[in-house]
């Protein structure tokens, strides 16, 4: 697991620097590594306000937020929308190739 001062250090370098956070994520999803998802999105989430706030906003359980956005945290597709829709984000679904669905019908 990642230092405090780390976690720190990044949610800043992610305010100063959205786009930056975005490449992250994207770079993770692309990987599947749930756990740095995690990790990112909880440093995201101290980025935009604080995971309190986030937690307000998504009508979580701050305990719970804090659970959900640990290394070892594995969210519902629900409690995930609503955290990402809290920092302004939304999940999105795009082709492998631009062909991919043209080889799957």
């Amino acid at each position: 697991m990642r230092s405090r001062p780390h976690d720190d250090a990044m949610a800043e370098l992610y305010r100063s620097e959205p786009a930056l956070a975005l490449e992250v994520i994207n770079s993770i999803l692309a990987d599947g590594d749930q756990a740095e998802l995690m990790i990112v999105l909880r440093q995201l989430a101290q980025a935009v306000g604080g995971v309190q706030v986030i937690a307000g906003q998504a009508h979580l359980n701050p305990t719970q937020l804090y659970r959900t956005l640990s290394p070892k945290g594995n969210p519902a597709l629900s409690s995930l929308t609503a955290i990402l829709k809290a920092m302004g984000l939304r999940l999105a679904v795009q082709p492998l190739t631009p062909t991919t669905l043209a080889h799957a019908a």
